[in-house]
């Protein structure tokens, strides 16, 4: 059994309560909507992230109603921008099941992203706290931008580390910040106690961001997608960032000017993912991670010892390891 599914274990009656929490906030008397929720709740993941919230309540104190609500509120809100997401994106299958745009189509998917952030911020005001309501408000723009800053960074052609880091920042990092900052506060602790915390989720939210690009690169049933699907959308990221950088230029450059011709062929495609491996853009993305992990290591010290302190390392590292 691997870090998370033990975590998941150690919270079970926290996270079957919050799950109660999403299936009545998200129940309508309209039968459709019904059955788009219920299909898509059938396939919940891995909740990384509402797991995340109760982790930093539990480091800080107690869970509460409150805490459950902040996870429920952010469990929705992310689940709203993976459902838009597949509407942009195209995407056919998620987690192993057809996505709602695939089975009713784009408007109905629209609706139901939408109806999935509306319920968000109901479930962050039933906690009566602003600053959660106000992370949940920044936390959309947040996902927003970061999306954006993708699109510009694929069609500008940016092919450098700042672009990066920054657009995985939105995009990733500020949810997982957000998770702990959501947690701290339903539980009433001050921002100063929990900002060492807060960076921790953060950093552990970029080397999330980065196994999910290494995956790209590394064929694998478990993934759910094909390989070199960044690189079908424009996306180039750590591996080819590194292999554009350090490797021979005059290689580099001729794949540079694929990318900025834009629509690869499959041919292509294996072509710079070939590049990257070949020039050890894997390892180097590897490296990055635990150079990552031992910064937000750092950011602990400042904490006594506790169980939670342990589980929230124990993460990092499955973060890393894990192969889906």
């Amino acid at each position: 059994m691997d870090s998370l599914s033990i975590i998941q274990n150690r919270l079970r009656k926290e996270l079957d309560a919050m799950n109660e929490i999403i299936v009545s906030s998200l129940a309508t008397p309209n039968a459709m909507m019904n059955s788009v929720v219920s299909n898509y709740l059938k396939q919940k993941g891995k909740q990384l992230r509402p797991v995340m919230v109760i982790m930093s309540a539990r480091f800080f104190g107690d869970v509460t109603d409150d805490v459950l609500h902040a996870g429920a509120a952010l469990e929705m809100l992310h689940n709203a921008s993976l459902i838009h997401d597949d509407i942009v994106d195209e995407t056919a299958m998620r987690r192993g099941r057809s996505t709602v745009n695939t089975i009713w189509g784009n408007h109905i998917a629209v609706l139901t992203g939408d109806f999935f952030v509306s319920n968000a911020l109901a479930a962050g005001i039933r906690t009566g706290n602003l600053q959660v309501i106000s992370a949940l408000s920044e936390l959309g723009k947040e996902l927003s931008l970061g999306e954006i800053d993708q699109i510009c960074n694929a069609r500008e052609h940016h092919f450098d580390y700042g672009s990066y880091f920054e657009m995985i920042r939105k995009k990733t990092a500020s949810l997982f910040r957000n998770c702990v900052r959501m947690g701290a506060e339903t539980v009433g602790v001050r921002e100063e106690v929990y900002g060492p915390l807060l960076d921790y989720g953060e950093k552990l939210g970029l080397c999330f961001q980065i196994k999910d690009d290494i995956f790209d690169y590394s064929p694998s049933a478990q993934i759910g997608k094909p390989t070199g699907n960044d690189l079908r959308e424009g996306k180039v990221t750590l591996p080819l960032l590194y292999a554009l950088a350090e490797g021979p230029q005059q290689e580099a450059e001729r794949i540079r000017g694929i990318l900025r011709r834009g629509d690869l062929t499959e041919a292509e495609i294996a072509d710079a993912i070939r590049f990257a491996v070949e020039n050890g853009g894997i390892e180097y993305a590897y490296r990055r991670m635990r150079e990552i992990e031992r910064e937000a290591d750092g950011n602990l010290a400042c904490y006594p010892d506790s169980e939670w302190k342990d589980a929230f390392r124990e993460l990092f590292d499955y973060i890393i390891s894990r192969d889906h």
